[in-house]
């Protein structure tokens, strides 16, 4: 679908590609990896059409469609949300436009003209248009992906301007979800996503029909969607067929096998180096001399990409606590009428490893603050524990660094007790390394910021920390030391985060946060989550033996000739649809070997040169739409004739 040809893009002295080459295929799911900085994003904007290359080529077929969804900084304004998600259907939003207007000039023209049978038609050739993008169903389509991504049925009328940024992202990636571009580019998506969203949208993407070239720090979302993987490093793009955990296993692989060859090559060149300089001026050796010189000239050096060396990360040693770190009774928090917290009662107790989760709005981050005593709360007990030392580091810290500072000043004057080494190879762990550490926190990004401000916490003395969303602006080297660190930490924490696989491997608590109060599941994350699960399909399979039951109920007082009129009927109804969704299934084996046919044609980059190119691309796109209908009424249908069949079943049993 789409080509790489030897991208070529150089910043300074500094290659982010050199000369790479790759391919992305129609259903493709690629995590793309790589450490800050490696060229991630660059090359989704370049794929998005908003970076030019130095050198090299994208080239897709023209039916491709892209849509890119950045970290940040979209802001929808001056429409209602519905409006706003609607949008992404511009065709059908023209045709009604078009069907709209001609309804209105018809009614003046005379039924007898020219006129007024070519403007029917034309509204006939627009309807049809309609059928093909299943417009009757749009409204609930829409919906249903702004409820998956955590929107209420109130927010539908609200206007967009009202939405903070978090939830302006989000509605941006509705607005891409429902326009299904033939390939999704979405860096970090999971970024303002809580728990229960972003598991409806692995799900939603596990079934999109396109591809996804992915950027997350999330390597369980990596691991859950992605069966490829693009590596940046140092200029080069690398391919992996699996995962991120297959590419993280298999990179180690390569990357050794690359260093023997490396060290085999510099072998064979020393020795033929040796060979030149002690026969260079030997006349019986001279041609010789020369064969192995132009040999030399020929060979491709092996280039070893430099070893990013794990980072040691340690917190100062935690001083010794209470067995209780902090305590909360019926604690409620609320700003004006609005209640964020209600009856909150947990003990948190030493050596406590805590995750929390909940809906966003939920108050996971009001938690935090109120714990922190960062916020007052209105009624209820807050009580902590002898000798507890809180270190919190909340999602705005980066907001309280003094600009005038620098990296390291920033580190000393908040008197961690640590030496200058010390608060070095902390600052190395969040990517501040060599000269870095002397940069004014005025001039920093603001990702940088926010490292620096989770280094600050992170290096003081404190037996219980407090961190809401800690990975955010952290590459992968950067989670892992904060994870070794956390791992080893002595005393209690309590996290606010989405990424899974971070906090999984170190909690042993999940705290979920529901309008009603808290409630505290022992296991991590995963492990809650598959125990929420099972929990619905429990009682959907109860509600399903309950109906069951009403129905067997009912049949059961049938009389005989009842239940023959019951079987008449159902064998009445099953013909016309079995007929139908016959007709379904041929329509669909016509419509996927046409597509099979052209798409083999649209292989062939000469092919877009010929004349019959447009009208094939237009034929392509207005067949795949039809398809993807005509597979999801089939469905329906299945659906219906298992349904009838079964209670045929049923009857026939009596």
């Amino acid at each position: 679908m789409i080509q790489l040809r030897n991208l070529t893009l150089q910043y300074g002295e500094r290659y982010i590609f050199r000369d790479e080459t790759a391919s992305i295929g129609t259903k493709d799911r690629i995590g793309l990896v790589g450490s800050n900085g490696a060229g991630k994003t660059t090359l989704l904007k370049i794929l998005a059409d908003q970076e030019e290359l130095d050198g090299g080529s994208i080239d897709k077929a023209k039916y491709v469609t892209i849509g890119y969804l950045p970290q940040d900084g979209i802001v929808a304004a001056g429409k209602t949300l519905y409006r706003e998600a609607e949008s992404a259907f511009e065709d059908v939003i023209s045709l009604n436009a078009k069907i709209e207007a001609a309804s209105n000039r018809i009614q003046s023209m005379d039924t007898a003209s020219n006129d007024y049978n070519e403007t029917l038609e034309l509204i006939g050739a627009w309807e049809r248009e309609l059928e093909n993008y299943d417009a009757d169903k749009l409204p609930s389509r829409i919906e249903s992906v702004l409820h998956g991504l955590g929107f209420e049925q109130v927010d539908m009328d609200r206007q967009t301007s009202e939405f903070s940024g978090g939830w302006q992202m989000r509605i941006a990636l509705a607005k891409l979800l429902l326009a299904s571009p033939s390939l999704l580019l979405l860096d970090e998506p999971t970024n303002h996503l809580d728990i229960v969203s972003q598991r409806w949208l692995e799900n939603y993407l596990k079934r999109y029909q396109g591809a996804i070239l992915m950027v997350s720090h999330d390597r369980a979302f990596l691991d859950e969607l992605c069966s490829q993987t693009f590596e940046l490093a140092q200029g080069n793009l690398n391919v992996y067929q699996g995962g991120y955990s297959y590419f993280k296993t298999q990179s180690k692989i390569r990357k050794e096998q690359r260093l023997r060859s490396f060290k085999n090559q510099q072998k064979e060149i020393e020795r033929t180096e040796r060979f030149i300089d002690k026969f260079r001026y030997k006349a019986s050796k001279a041609s010789q001399v020369q064969s192995r010189i132009k040999a030399l000239d020929k060979v491709e050096r092996i280039e070893i990409e430099s070893d990013e060396n794990s980072i040691a990360f340690s917190f100062p040693p935690a001083p010794r606590s209470g067995q209780t770190i902090m305590e909360l009774e019926n604690l409620c928090k609320s700003y004006g009428d609005l209640k964020v917290i209600e009856n909150a009662t947990i003990r948190i107790e030493r050596g406590d490893r805590i995750a929390v989760v909940g809906v966003n709005g939920a108050g996971k981050s009001t938690l935090a603050r109120v714990m922190a005593e960062v916020e007052p709360f209105q009624s209820g007990n807050r009580k902590v524990g002898h000798n507890t030392v809180i270190s919190y580091f909340a999602q705005h810290q980066a907001e309280e660094l003094d600009p005038s500072h620098s990296v390291l000043e920033t580190l000393e004057l908040s008197d961690t007790g640590q030496t200058t080494t010390e608060l070095r190879t902390a600052l190395g762990a969040f990517l501040f390394q060599g000269d870095d550490v002397f940069k004014k926190t005025k001039v920093l990004s603001g990702g940088e910021r926010n490292r620096l401000a989770l280094a600050k916490i992170l290096t003081q003395r404190a037996n219980f920390l407090i961190l809401d969303e800690p990975t955010n602006h952290l590459d992968m080297r950067s989670q892992d030391a904060l994870q070794r660190a956390l791992s080893n930490f002595e005393g209690a924490f309590l996290i606010v985060s989405h990424n899974r696989a971070f906090v999984d491997s170190i909690v042993t608590k999940t705290l979920e946060i529901r309008k009603d109060g808290l409630s505290l599941f022992p296991g991590n994350v995963s492990g809650y989550i598959r125990h929420i699960e099972q929990q619905n399909t429990h009682g959907e399979e109860t509600s399903q033996i309950s109906e069951k039951s009403r129905s067997k109920s009912s049949k059961n007082s049938l009389s005989p000739k009842e239940r023959r009129q019951k079987r008449a009927a159902l064998v009445s109804e099953l013909s016309p649809l079995k007929k139908k969704a016959g007709e379904l299934e041929a329509r669909i084996a016509a419509l996927e070997e046409s597509q099979s046919i052209l798409e083999a044609k649209m292989l062939d980059p000469e092919f877009f040169k010929t004349s019959e190119a447009k009208d094939a691309i237009a034929t392509h796109e207005r067949d795949r739409i039809s398809l993807e209908n005509a597979y999801e009424k089939w469905s329906r249908l299945s659906d219906q004739i298992g349904e009838k069949e079964k209670e045929l079943e049923q009857i026939a049993s009596k």
